[in-house]
């Protein structure tokens, strides 16, 4: 894959929700282009409107305004299983009740390829296999996925997507269920995927310094725009100092990181 390739890009697109006859925007004007082969977070304070740009780019909501494009043609001209060839999703979102195991939940990434029986080719298989191996849970897979807990679940979400084999991945929140250790790691292994394979990986945090430390680029949300760049541009750009409305909560470059004044 050519990785200065443009793979994900919104032009001029306001986000927010109709209420009764009314648009109510949450951020407008925003322009963005994520290239394959980079891991990028989206950081911002709660609230502020990150599930709702990545329900926008994922083409779960409509935008008010403007046009998002995957592999330079308008999301909305996809069908679901060109869509589901393209994009895979890691909401936060709990599972509907079933009976499945974590083997059959992860091939569930393999359905916009099966034939119209839902049969697994081989091909399919090694791609479920893979995915298990990649996030470390072939240990998990022929027990039942409310068996597990919530961090281990959350690698099978992310397993089922890695086996759907889009180009693009968006994750919102992976990390929030995973201690410090399985959150690098789970980075890491995200990082990898988008160098190696690549990916073009988005993912929404709250863990700011990791997000510092392992990602290509970050996109900073606050409530006046949003910054697309490397950590050292916005870093020298002073952009973190307007994350948060709060004087004592400051970027300290020397370390790296946000501290509490």
């Amino acid at each position: 894959m050519d990785k200065t390739k443009t793979i994900l890009s919104a032009q001029q697109v306001s986000i927010g929700y109709t209420s009764k006859k009314d648009a109510i925007a949450i951020a407008n004007g925003i322009n963005l282009n994520l290239k394959a082969g980079t891991l990028t977070a989206l950081i911002g304070a709660n609230g502020i409107g990150k599930s709702t740009l990545l329900r926008t780019l994922t083409g779960i909501q409509n935008p008010l305004a403007g046009t998002v494009f995957l592999n330079n043609k308008d999301l909305n001209s996809y069908n679901a299983t060109q869509l589901a060839q393209q994009l895979s999703i890691v909401l936060t979102e709990s599972l509907p009740p079933s009976n499945l195991t974590v083997f059959e939940l992860v091939a569930l990434g393999r359905q916009p390829y099966t034939n119209w029986l839902g049969s697994l080719s081989n091909d399919d298989l090694a791609s479920v296999e893979k995915a298990l191996q990649l996030t470390q849970i072939e240990h998990l897979s022929a027990k039942k996925h409310f068996e597990i807990s919530d961090g281990q679940l959350q690698k099978v979400l992310i397993a089922r997507a890695l086996a759907q084999d889009t180009p693009l991945i968006i994750l919102d929140e992976p990390s929030t269920h995973l201690d410090v250790l399985h959150k690098v790691n789970l980075l890491r292994l995200l990082k990898t995927l988008a160098h190696d394979a690549g990916k073009c990986i988005l993912y929404s945090t709250h863990d700011l310094d990791l997000a510092l430390q392992l990602s290509d680029d970050i996109i900073v949300m606050t409530k006046d725009n949003l910054v697309h760049d490397s950590s050292k541009n916005l870093i020298a750009n002073k952009v973190f100092d307007t994350l948060f409305d709060d004087p004592n909560i400051v970027f300290d470059e020397s370390k790296n990181g946000f501290v509490v004044k």
